[in-house]
């Protein structure tokens, strides 16, 4: 993100208090009047300061076309601000009402085998079509003239999770926008016949009229059709969301605009990099997902948000308090669990914590999604522990607005090698390019290295190791970004499947790695991947699966780090490391899991001269997350266990709040905080 764009909150009393904002989205047309008022004291009691108002309220302020209804909304956002409370007015057009969709069934998206998606539930709209764009802009100028001056609106909040639903569309709209994308990003046909290999399986187009989305084939569809349709999609999201933007920037230049990104789990159809140039902030949505590595994905998608947002602070604009609705099973979360969750994004950036929702609703398809005030009430241990949360969060004021501070090791993310390395007709279709980018960062937790997780395009030249697993599409200009960071002194890892194809996912050919080849001293002829189940042996005790590589060594520098014991490649390099002046690449041709990298990462912490900040006894315990004011440093000290663990060696005054821990000693899913000046 471009840190010259970031605009934070226009808090209501002005810019000079320091605060985190703390709310949920607020859903008052749920509810009957007189509850309102429960909602003002029960805020006020929680320390709630922002709420997202109007997100799924297109059908109440615009019944029917030329009807329109603010009386609720006016009220509302008096109500919030007669008692302190800032509002983030959403644009309300995540999902059209029903009058829109069955006067104009042509906004509906279609999937890839010819059926519309019907209304029922929310995001029943195509990102191409003129019909919807037109009434969304409509009621967004409408709004904007409405509250463009209420001294209540703190930010702009645009539609909802864009492309949670509808991300993919193979409408007739999305045919003739995608020819449009592709006429821009080629030129001409010769050279699209060119990118998309068209000469194989007798694909080539003569016009543009003959190109469509990749819907349901005979066979495979073009892997490049495919790529490019993924860029595309993201592309024409953004192009929505740059539209209602703009129009909410004409008419209150002054308040900031964002939308909530979905950086979690398997959420990967927006280029979520690209977008963030967009905004005046970075927001997220994320949730807690199940399995051994759940609260590692919480930190490491909090990390690389913090990165999108350009180390600059982020709304975290939904998370769950307890259990949420969409899971096979709904789990509750422990005690702790939701000022460990909050608490872990304040770490990595986030200077706004706020829920889905306020209140749980008592009908719908989320009634039993968790909320600030549950269907018990406010006499719960749920809210109980949200006003505690709150006054938490109040007593870290002295963290708002500053950033986060640079870890010395990097995971570079990569959305095109997500794309591209999860397509069909490949090696193996178990590959899982997150996961193993998330096998990486648990490691460094386990070792006590703090590591960012970063965009591949972001400035990687301060990072003493810089990993980047799975780096599937490897352009020239990378590759030549790759060998300067090296040739500077960095300490490149990468991984199986990486450097294989270039933007246009052509094969770079000559052997694997391809572009990373001579980089990292190595050759490859085959690729090795391994059936479901089965494992091979390397010589450090640990185990590999998913892939293998049969590697020759082709430069002396090259030292084997690692052997394999069984498989077709016993004896073979599992492990390398090829020194150059002061550099060095690494590559790690198996899937070893955390355990099995933990085994690996001495030697590529040693060789890149890196060691943990934490003292030993809390290595492994404890995630870290810094952040500073250029004065003081701010340590969030995260317990990832459920023992206790002593934090007595390290320095520094704790701030204090009733979620943080009152001592030295951190319990099971506690946090504390530490001031410390810079050295």
């Amino acid at each position: 993100m471009n840190a010259d764009r970031h605009r934070w909150v226009r808090w209501p009393s002005g810019p000079g208090r320091a605060r985190l904002g703390f709310g949920a989205d607020y859903n008052p047309e749920q509810w009957p009047r007189e509850v309102w008022d429960e909602d003002m004291r029960a805020m006020r009691a929680g320390g709630v300061n922002i709420v997202s108002l109007a997100i799924f309220s297109w059908a109440r302020i615009q019944p029917s076309e030329d009807v329109w209804d603010f009386d609720w909304l006016d009220e509302a956002m008096d109500l919030l601000h007669a008692h302190g409370i800032a509002v983030d007015l959403a644009t309300a057009t995540a999902s059209p009402p029903p009058w829109l969709s069955a006067k104009h069934p042509e906004i509906l998206p279609v999937d890839r085998n010819g059926h519309t998606v019907w209304p029922g539930a929310r995001q029943h709209w195509r990102p191409t079509s003129p019909v919807f764009r037109e009434h969304a802009l409509r009621l967004a100028r409408a709004l904007a003239e409405r509250y463009g001056g209420h001294p209540a609106l703190a930010a702009w909040h645009i539609s909802n999770e864009l492309g949670c639903h509808n991300v993919y569309d193979f409408s007739d709209d999305a045919a003739a926008a995608f020819r449009a994308w592709l006429r821009a990003r080629y030129g001409t046909l010769d050279e699209l016949n060119r990118a998309w290999a068209t000469s194989f399986w007798s694909q080539r187009y003569s016009d543009w009229s003959q190109i469509l989305p990749p819907r349901t084939a005979a066979s495979y569809p073009n892997p490049t059709q495919q790529l490019d349709f993924k860029r595309f999609s993201s592309d024409a999201l953004k192009d929505h969301l740059r539209a209602e933007r703009d129009v909410l920037r004409a008419l209150t230049p002054d308040v900031p605009v964002t939308t909530n990104f979905m950086v979690m789990g398997e959420t990967k159809g927006m280029d979520y990099a690209d977008w963030a140039g967009e905004v005046d902030f970075v927001s997220n949505d994320h949730y807690l997902l199940t399995g051994p590595q759940a609260q590692d994905e919480l930190s490491f998608s909090a990390n690389l948000t913090g990165s999108l947002a350009g180390g600059r602070p982020w709304y975290l604009m939904e998370h769950s308090t307890s259990a949420v609705n969409w899971q096979p099973v709904n789990l509750a979360k422990r005690p702790g669990g939701m000022a460990r969750d909050s608490l872990t994004h304040v770490g990595y950036g986030a200077d706004a914590v706020c829920f889905f929702q306020w209140r749980q609703s008592a009908g719908g398809a989320e009634k039993y999604h968790s909320a600030m005030v549950p269907h018990a009430g406010v006499d719960s241990d749920v809210f109980r522990s949200v006003a505690g949360l709150g006054a938490t969060l109040a007593a870290l004021a002295p963290v708002a607005g500053t950033r986060r501070l640079r870890a010395p090791v990097a995971i570079a993310f990569d959305w095109d090698s997500w794309w591209a390395g999860e397509l069909d007709s490949h090696p193996t279709s178990l590959l899982r390019y997150r996961q193993e980018a998330l096998d990486w960062y648990t490691t460094f937790l386990d070792a006590g290295v703090r590591a960012d997780v970063v965009d591949v395009d972001d400035d990687l030249s301060g990072y003493r190791l810089l990993v980047a697993p799975i780096l599937h599409v490897v352009p020239a200009a990378l590759a030549r970004r790759l060998e300067g960071y090296v040739a500077s002194g960095g300490h490149l890892v990468t991984t199986y499947f990486s450097g294989i194809v270039d933007e246009d996912d052509h094969v770079w050919l000559g052997g694997y790695p391809g572009a990373l080849r001579d980089l990292l001293g190595i050759r490859i002829e085959e690729f090795g991947p391994l059936p479901d189940g089965e494992a091979v042996d390397l010589d450090l005790g640990v185990t590999g699966t998913l892939w293998t590589d049969r590697i020759d060594v082709t430069d002396p520098a090259t030292e084997v780090v690692a052997t394999y014991k069984t498989g077709d490649h016993a004896g073979r390099p599992a492990v390398t490391t090829r020194r150059t002046g002061a550099g060095s690449a690494s590559y790690v041709s198996t899937r070893l899991g955390p355990e099995g990298l933990g085994a690996v990462l001495p030697h590529l912490l040693d060789v890149a001269e890196v060691s943990s900040e934490l003292p030993p006894e809390a290595r492994g315990l404890v995630d870290v997350a810094v952040r500073t004011d250029g004065t003081d440093d701010y340590w969030f000290l995260i317990n990832r266990t459920d023992r206790r663990v002593d934090l007595s060696a390290i320095p520094g005054d704790p701030l204090h709040g009733p979620a943080l821990a009152a001592d030295t000693t951190l319990a099971a899913r506690q946090v504390r905080v530490l001031r410390r000046p810079r050295a």
